[in-house]
């Protein structure tokens, strides 16, 4: 039966005096902690308080796809340090309210239904017992670590008393895990699990009807947090390899959300469980407002929704799907995106040169595929056809064919050419080139409207950016119909504009460029390496080049400076080039693939640095650490701001997301406009840094007239 009416909680309590309470925010596709929650759930809860003899048990569960997406993040990035008492108090008033769901006096049950992340982990974190429907889209977790904040609605708090520090930091609340509905209940995270959505009520009111009487195990008296506390003697040898365990894993890069959730969990463990949860809503609210959060927060989830949206379908053209996909070469990259498609359910033609080459591919893609069915995740609907060709005799009758080879412009379209008369006009041409421009790459094609450049990045499995680039024919239907293939591989997408590099390869040029200027002028290898991830980024330069391999930076740098038209190609002559090339004639070295570049490998795993360094450069330079650090970061953004002006980049969404997800920019940035943005001081000091650079180091530096132009006009790159 129904006697109470709230208009985002449903209400209906049973023959038993069971209650199921069924968020639905009437205004929003997804439940969050916004100003309407945050209003009402007081008020369900005064319900309960009041009406408390009468009820059995409580049952949260959500008419949404997703059980709860968590803190309104609109707000978030918009606060600053002047918001942190506010944020603070926020989170102490849902943190009431959820303590006085868990300490209600009657069983309470999550009943999770779809996604339970952040703040809805949190939420069903207050319930006594959680059980979850056994689907993909189920998954549960603490992300914020992510976001650059904590989990402030007691996540910290609870996890810890649930599974001791170390696992709460080390597998839960540091990593920011989304934990599948079985990985979830194998970890404790969750209870029970259930095979249909049908199931969840039912399986909730039987476990309160064995539990008249529930506590949280962290309200009993004797309890004791797991693995022990802060001042027990046991645990000083694990507090002080926390912070070294940390630094190894930021390499010591700005992480504050990571330092804050350490703090966190260590002091509140030392504590009661209400000063611990004020201790976790002090150190959330100075995240939020710190600028830090904002950027991670805009370039991880606000900026890839402005992209999307900018995405629109053209009016009165039917959504594109592919049925069969060709996929031309068979380098590590090409079975990347073979097995990319045949994951999206796709069928699924490789040809090569060489068949042999072609049916190892396929071999490579079908072993992948039986090694990820036993996952729902992964595993296709429809298992689809894998075949292997010669490019003389590879199909026709396909929707997309992808060029992935490693070969120059000449080599590439000789190939095109024996494949492109065959074609339906309407089949979608897709080059994977990283830096020729696709407009030399369509004239061979009699149809060059429906060519363009589709670039994955390495390795496609895991990096999910794709760049679509627009040929000077390629047409508006073409755009939007590799669109919808992208989505259809389940690829974020940025859209760039037709120039040797492109503009991810060309930001991506610029960084190792400068890592190998400061080779050359005597910098310490070691030293370059360490810049560069205490500055952010994931990988070193010289690591990275190793991983990318040096006849294909070699070339690729020839593609982009050989015919770049910018006023100061001299001052960003590539050395790059220069570098690797000798590296290759001199000293037999030429990447992580011939076991032997900027590093030694041993059986494909990293060993230490080449001791040949010294032979690139025979100067003896020290230069301050943060300059070095500054240096890489300036330097690429400045090339992303050339191409941005250049019109390569169209938006400035797309310049931060391309820039982080394409070629690891330092995520805590917000990408490398945003980077610009956010300096000390806004554009000014970054134009004044930019000044003290050039000076110091060559015109390389220099700011742009546009750039000194926006920012007299207190501009910024929005």
């Amino acid at each position: 039966m129904t006697d109470f009416t709230h208009p985002m909680f449903g209400w209906q309590i049973d023959s038993d005096g069971i209650v199921v309470l069924t968020m639905n925010d009437p205004d929003n596709s997804a439940n969050t902690a916004n100003d309407r929650f945050n209003n009402e759930f007081p008020a369900v809860l005064d319900h309960l308080e009041a009406t408390r003899d009468s009820i059995s048990g409580v049952v949260l569960t959500s008419s949404k796809k997703t059980f709860f997406a968590g803190a309104d993040l609109t707000s978030f990035i918009t606060a600053g340090p002047a918001d942190v008492p506010d944020v603070e108090a926020m989170l102490n008033h849902l943190k009431v309210n959820l303590r006085r769901l868990e300490t209600l006096g009657r069983p309470v049950v999550a009943a999770i239904n779809g996604a339970a992340l952040g703040g809805g982990y949190e939420i069903a974190l207050a319930c006594h017992h959680r059980v979850i429907v056994n689907s993909p889209n189920a998954v549960v977790g603490l992300p914020e670590s992510g976001l650059g904040v904590l989990a402030g609605a007691g996540g910290t708090v609870r996890t810890v008393r649930m599974f001791g520090i170390e696992k709460a930091l080390n597998d839960i609340l540091l990593p920011g895990t989304k934990f599948t509905p079985e990985a979830a209940a194998e970890a404790g995270l969750v209870d029970e699990v259930v095979d249909s959505a049908d199931d969840l009520i039912s399986a909730a009111k039987r476990w309160i009807a064995t539990h008249t009487e529930s506590v949280q195990p962290w309200d009993t008296t004797g309890y004791r947090i797991p693995g022990g506390y802060p001042a027990d003697e046991h645990m000083a040898p694990v507090l002080t390899k926390l912070p070294a365990l940390l630094r190894k894993r930021t390499h010591g890069a700005p992480a504050p959300a990571a330092e804050a959730i350490l703090a966190a969990v260590v002091e509140g463990a030392a504590v009661d469980f209400d000063n611990a949860q004020a201790i976790e809503s002090r150190y959330c609210a100075g995240l939020v407002g710190s600028q830090i959060s904002s950027n991670i927060i805009k370039a991880t989830f606000f900026d890839p929704r402005v992209i999307r949206r900018g995405q629109r379908r053209l009016a009165n053209e039917p959504p594109f799907q592919a049925g069969k996909v060709l996929v031309v070469g068979s380098c590590p990259v090409a079975g990347g995106i073979a097995l990319a498609c045949a994951r999206a359910g796709i069928d699924v033609a490789v040809a090569s040169s060489n068949v042999a080459d072609a049916e190892t591919t396929i071999a490579n893609v079908m072993r992948a595929l039986t090694i990820s069915a036993a996952s729902s995740a992964d595993a296709v609907v429809t298992t689809p056809k894998l075949t292997a060709w010669s490019i003389d005799d590879s199909p026709a009758d396909v929707d997309v064919v992808i060029e992935s080879l490693f070969a120059d412009h000449p080599e590439r379209q000789l190939v095109l050419t024996r494949i492109l008369d065959r074609l339906d006009p309407d089949t979608l041409v897709l080059s994977n080139s990283s830096a020729l421009p696709i407009s030399a790459l369509a004239a061979s094609d009699s149809s060059p409207e429906r060519f363009a450049g589709l670039h994955f990045f390495a390795p496609v499995d895991k990096l999910k950016l794709v760049e679509v680039i627009v040929g000077e024919k390629t047409s508006d239907k073409t755009v939007a119909k590799i669109l919808d293939f992208a989505r259809q591989l389940d690829r974020m997408s940025i859209v760039v504009g037709d120039s040797p590099g492109f503009f991810t390869t060309r930001i991506l040029h610029a960084f190792l460029d400068e890592a190998m200027l400061l080779l050359t002028e005597g910098v310490p290898a070691s030293s370059i390496e360490r810049a560069a991830t205490q500055a952010g980024y994931p990988t070193g330069p010289l690591a990275l080049l190793d991983d990318l391999g040096f006849p294909v930076m070699a070339r690729i740098s020839a593609e982009i400076t050989g015919v770049q038209s910018r006023d100061d190609v001299a001052a960003t002559g590539s050395t790059v080039g220069s570098i690797l090339r000798r590296m290759v004639s001199e000293f037999d070295r030429s990447g992580r693939a011939s076991a032997g570049g900027f590093y030694n490998y041993e059986e494909g795993r990293r060993r230490d640095l080449w001791r040949g360094q010294d032979e690139v450069s025979a100067i003896d330079c020290r230069i301050d650490f943060a300059d070095l650090k500054e240096r890489m970061l300036f330097r690429e953004a400045l090339e992303a701001i050339h191409c941005y002006e250049d019109g390569v980049v169209r938006t400035v969404p797309e310049a931060n997301v391309g820039s982080i997800l394409g070629v690891g920019f330092p995520s805590w940035t917000g990408g490398a406009l945003q980077f610009a943005n956010q300096y000390d001081d806004g554009l000014d000091g970054f134009i004044r840094r930019c000044e003290a650079l050039a000076r110091a180091y060559g015109p390389r530096f220099e700011p742009t007239t546009s750039l000194r132009d926006r920012a007299a006009a207190q501009g910024v790159y929005e």
